[in-house]
């Protein structure tokens, strides 16, 4: 098994630092690749600091990955040496469940495979990520990153990508549809952007009026503060589909009170404690409140096409593998436009 150069917190809550990982020789249905750029998601310092679950260390994150072919096995049709691709989230699932045979294979009913975090199929060996040189996954879980898009702005689409893009089709955004984004951050840019190629009217609600520039310039028609009371008054009774992209903790009842009837508000970011919902809140206007948990991908492939064809990619700050710490940290403070992305070849 080749040793390769990676990026890991060694213990919960441990700044990262090199690291040295085994992966695997290819086998008959794999495919190695050489990572050129990993993005870092805010999910990536939840399970760093273990704040969701007791975790696996040393821990290497990072689930949007964008690399080069470089070995394929024997039995592999679907890629060939050169080709650009991408992982995201996860790199296997049972194959044999309903969610995976619908192509939802991130609700696999035995637990996808995650791409860190996790185990490989057998069950036992602990998967770590794309904060490294190489990895090896299954061609069936490797994704084509089309032309058109950079690849360091390509990389965030495996994960903040498919996290908005997934939402809109299952909810069946169509050209005149009144979309609200909650958060212009890293996952409420993507929903921005995506929503207007999809011909939506798109509002972005934030609280800070410094976000409202950007929010027009990515493609937004409105943009409200949600520090200003007149805001839950003016559009009230809006919006079609609304997409919460944001951890913070806020009042979902005002929020969905500004659904039209039969409106869906989309949770997609993961607050620290469960919040409160009023009956009323939903059953006036049959209003629903659900949750969306990235993309198979059939459809994770489906957005990236879509991205290669409307040159849809996110808006990054590409920095050198030493900088993760510093990058988490501002993360957590918001001061990023919109996603970091790791040069990895500064890992090499």
């Amino acid at each position: 098994m080749p040793t390769v150069k990676a990026y890991a917190a060694k213990t919960p809550k441990a700044p990262l630092g090199p690291h040295a990982i085994e992966r695997r020789e290819p086998g008959p249905h794999d495919v190695a690749l050489d990572i050129l750029y990993a993005g870092i998601c805010h999910s990536d310092i939840h399970q760093v600091r273990d704040e969701w679950s007791p975790g696996t260390f040393p821990m290497v994150p990072g689930h949007e990955i964008v690399g080069k072919v470089v070995k394929v096995g024997p039995s592999v049709t679907k890629f060939k040496v050169g080709d650009t691709v991408g992982v995201g989230c996860f790199v296997d699932s049972c194959r044999s469940c309903g969610s995976c045979h619908d192509g939802e294979e991130q609700y696999c009913d035995k637990g996808a495979n995650f791409t860190y975090n996790s185990v490989e199929k057998d069950g036992k060996t602990p998967t770590q990520g794309g904060y490294s040189t190489h990895i090896v996954v299954d061609e069936n879980y490797v994704l084509r990153v089309p032309a058109g898009i950079p690849l360091e702005a390509a990389a965030p689409l495996l994960c903040a990508g498919i996290t908005t893009y997934s939402p809109l089709r299952t909810w069946k955004v169509k050209p005149g549809d009144k979309v609200g984004i909650v958060g212009l951050g890293g996952l409420g840019h993507m929903g921005v952007k995506l929503a207007a190629a999809m011909g939506a009217e798109v509002t972005v609600l934030s609280t800070s009026d410094n976000k409202k520039d950007d929010a027009l310039k990515l493609g937004a028609k409105k943009f409200a503060n949600t520090k200003d009371p007149k805001t839950f008054e003016q559009y009230a009774g809006y919006f079609d589909l609304m997409i919460n992209t944001v951890s913070a903790q806020i009042d979902l009842n005002q929020y969905l009170n500004l659904l039209k009837r039969d409106a869906t508000l989309v949770l997609v970011g993961v607050p620290p404690q469960p919040a409160p919902v009023h009956a009323f809140s939903v059953i006036s206007k049959r209003r629903r409140l659900a949750g969306s948990l990235i993309g198979g991908i059939r459809e994770t492939q489906e957005m990236l096409d879509f991205c290669g064809e409307k040159k849809i990619g996110s808006e990054v700050e590409v920095i050198p593998v030493e900088k993760v710490n510093e990058a988490y940290e501002r993360v957590i403070k918001g001061d990023v436009k919109y996603r970091f992305v790791i040069d990895i070849k500064t890992l090499k």
